[in-house]
């Protein structure tokens, strides 16, 4: 067992453990870093960026079908579904070298390959080596939760970890799960000729705006996608080729299963007993994402919180101030966006209409903008959508977006309530002529239609200005 005495130790080289041991090296720390799998993470191999390559060739094809409004005959396209793949597995390629193991090695990082396990409160030991570090963090992510389905476990199913290795497109592939990953899936599948069934125990698309994803499900369903909501999975059967999932609302039968019933933290090798660290579902931490052992702290998936790659490298930078420097640092949730990259996408940041409602009352002042009077919008044919930002005595405390590129309109909203802005801030925003980014200012804009085009004291105010200044 060779021993190693380091600054900073970081278990998992995903988003959360890259972003803070780059950090903290080119900072001047000895950094050593263990990871027993894939460099990256789950985001760079099985998530984010997979899901969206896939999605981006299912735009294509259904690109193909719909140019009828353009003046360009609809077609249908031969689709390879192997080919699809191996642009999915293409992306991953090029982008792997950011996160490879000789990069952070040339940056400074000592890279051990192996899982690390804790011996005490301070040291870890795997891969043949014994390391001891003045802090240790956390960063092991997340894997697929699969639920305790009866009969689940003596058939084959997909996670988001095994359905990008498929090379045979599936005939109908039965979802169990309507959160993000199911319905970005869903609608990749019925677009390259797939028939897709969702099946999922609540309502579809939990965590947004009813309002705003039920423009999303129409738009699924229109396309071909079956959604079976409330209608918890209470045993599955059969074999490859034929899977039936049984529900209280029926049966569905396909040849394929992909289960996307959420997440669950990576704990179980880490013996975190040892080190005094609690934990139950996942690690628990403090607002400063620091662990019931002082000396280690817990960041991304592994901490419980809001599981996003985006908050993971927001983990990261946030515990190198107090690890590198010993200064206070809290993570914040208000200020956190999040996207489901359906067509058209959904995103949200701060509290939802209905959240803002309970903690606010009548305060609250809801400014809406839909997308089809935002002349980029027509004019590139994406009328449909809606922006919805929640605003308290004019501060901003959530925006919901639907539509095309709601992704990137959300980073906006995302900047104002991390900064405390105001609407009439974003409302003096002079945005580019035709741009989606006017129904954010638009948005902005509606705070004053009641205080200064429906006020009969301002209308009375300007008749008198009009009489008596010359």
């Amino acid at each position: 067992m060779q021993d190693i005495k380091t600054d900073a130790l970081v278990l998992g080289a995903g988003s959360a453990g890259l972003s803070f041991a780059v950090g903290a090296s080119r900072m001047g720390a000895d950094v050593t870093l263990m990871e027993g799998h894939k460099m990256g993470g789950d985001c760079l191999n099985y998530g984010c960026i997979p899901s969206k390559s896939l999605l981006a060739v299912a735009k294509h094809a259904h690109a193909m079908t719909t140019g009828g409004p353009f003046g360009i005959t609809p077609v249908a396209p031969e689709i390879d579904y192997a080919a699809a793949k191996r642009y999915v597995k293409g992306v991953i390629e090029t982008i792997a070298p950011v996160d490879s193991q000789e990069r952070f090695e040339g940056l400074g990082v000592r890279v051990i390959r192996a899982d690390g396990r804790f011996v005490d409160e301070r040291t870890v030991e795997g891969g043949g080596y014994r390391i001891t570090a003045r802090r240790i963090v956390i960063a092991t992510g997340s894997s697929p939760l699969v639920p305790p389905i009866t009969g689940l476990a003596d058939v084959p199913y997909l996670t988001n970890e095994t359905i990008f290795d498929l090379m045979e497109r599936p005939e109908h592939l039965l979802i169990i799960g309507g959160g993000p990953i199911g319905m970005e899936m869903a609608q990749a599948h019925v677009r390259l000729g797939c028939r897709v069934t969702v099946i999922t125990g609540g309502r579809a698309m939990p965590k947004d705006d009813p309002e705003l994803s039920a423009l999303v499900l129409d738009r699924l369903r229109a396309e071909g996608v079956e959604i079976v909501a409330g209608a918890k999975a209470d045993r599955v059967s059969g074999q490859d080729g034929e899977i039936t999932v049984r529900t209280e609302k029926g049966e569905w039968t396909g040849t394929h299963l992909l289960v996307a019933a959420g997440r669950k933290p990576n704990i179980e090798r880490l013996d975190l007993d040892r080190a005094g660290i609690a934990y139950d579902r996942a690690i628990k931490v403090g607002d400063d994402l620091r662990t019931t052992n002082r000396r280690v702290y817990a960041i991304g998936d592994v901490a419980g919180r809001l599981q996003f790659t985006h908050v993971a490298g927001y983990h990261g930078a946030t515990v190198i101030r107090p690890i590198l420097f010993g200064l206070p640092a809290k993570a914040r949730t208000d200020h956190i966006p999040w996207v489901t990259y359906t067509d058209p996408e959904l995103a949200q940041v701060g509290q939802t209409e209905a959240q803002a409602r309970e903690a606010h009352g009548n305060r609250l002042e809801v400014l809406r903008f839909p997308y089809d009077e935002n002349d980029r919008a027509v004019a590139v044919g994406r009328p449909d959508g809606l922006i919805k930002v929640m605003a308290v005595r004019g501060k901003i405390v959530g925006a919901s977006i639907v539509g095309d590129a709601a992704g990137e309109l959300i980073g906006l909203w995302a900047l104002a309530i991390a900064n405390g802005m105001k609407v009439g801030q974003i409302a003096q925003m002079v945005a580019p002529y035709p741009t989606l980014g006017e129904v954010s200012k638009r948005a902005a804009g509606q705070y004053y239609v009641p205080r200064l085009f429906e006020n009969d004291a301002v209308k009375r105010v300007v008749r008198l200005v009009q009489r008596w200044v010359p």
